[in-house]
């Protein structure tokens, strides 16, 4: 017998929306990138089971760029779940929202199972897991044992080789991987943060982040960089024996010309 039709997910992240749709981060329109990002998901993505925004939906966690986030996503027909960043205020976020879709979370989509977990801290940039979220955690990979599992954050687990941005990193990953360690049915990790590329593979668990759908920052740089890569998306197909294939598509129409005195990121 030939294998069952993959689980089609898509990973979106870092929106950076502001209360005017004409709001830029670092020069760029954030509401025009992530337009054309979702255009190309809709001619790319014929048939998806989940989305996935893994947070910093909006820069300045108004009302207004959280219900245009929301209006935005009404066009896909497959359920969109939510984790906060950074930059954003979960209840404002959430406000209106099936909570059923929000995190913290576990999503069942056929054999598959995907954890939503919240790595912010109020008022600060880094990544930190709450005792609550940690026993989460525990208690989901308990109870999802016999199940491929994909755990998913917005900030990054592992260093990804910009020191400016893993001076962010989770601050207690030590905790996290302690109890992820103890477990052989976890087949993926995924994240946001980093508006960059990352693919690793940590004790056999593949490990991925995602491009922003606005501004790129620059790989291995040892400050603040942008680069000059376009906004995307990553997609996965989740297979049912716990193999993961994963995909970045990035936009070919955003040009813009970056504004350092924009500052706010």
């Amino acid at each position: 017998m030939s294998d069952p039709k993959p689980i089609r997910i898509v990973q979106l992240s870092d929106c950076h929306l502001f209360e005017s749709d004409q709001g830029k981060l670092l020069g760029l329109n954030t509401e025009f990138s992530l337009g054309k990002v979702l255009e190309l998901i809709e001619r790319e993505q014929p048939s998806v089971d989940a989305y996935l925004a893994t947070g910093d939906l909006s820069q300045d966690a108004s009302d207004a760029s959280y219900q245009r986030f929301h209006q935005h996503m009404t066009r896909f027909s497959a359920p969109v779940y939510l984790l906060p960043g950074n930059h954003d205020e979960n209840l404002a976020m959430t406000s209106q929202q099936d909570t059923s879709r929000c995190c913290p979370l576990v999503i069942e989509i056929e054999q598959w199972r995907i954890i939503l977990l919240d790595s912010t801290v109020p008022g600060e940039v880094p990544g930190n897991f709450s005792d609550s979220q940690l026993a989460f955690l525990q208690t989901s990979l308990e109870q999802t044992k016999g199940h491929p599992v994909m755990v998913c954050m917005h900030h990054q687990p592992v260093k990804v080789g910009c020191p400016w941005l893993d001076d962010q990193i989770i601050g207690n990953a030590d905790a996290l991987f302690e109890i992820l360690d103890q477990y052989t049915h976890v087949s993926a990790i995924i994240w946001g943060h980093v508006h960059q590329v990352y693919e690793g593979e940590r004790n056999g668990v593949r490990l991925y982040s995602v491009p922003s759908t606005c501004v790129q920052f620059k790989p291995d740089s040892e400050d603040f960089a942008v680069d000059d890569k376009s906004p995307g998306y990553r997609w996965f197909d989740l297979h049912a024996d716990g193999t993961v294939e994963s995909v970045v598509s990035r936009v070919e129409e955003v040009v813009f010309e970056i504004d350092y005195s924009i500052k706010g990121y």
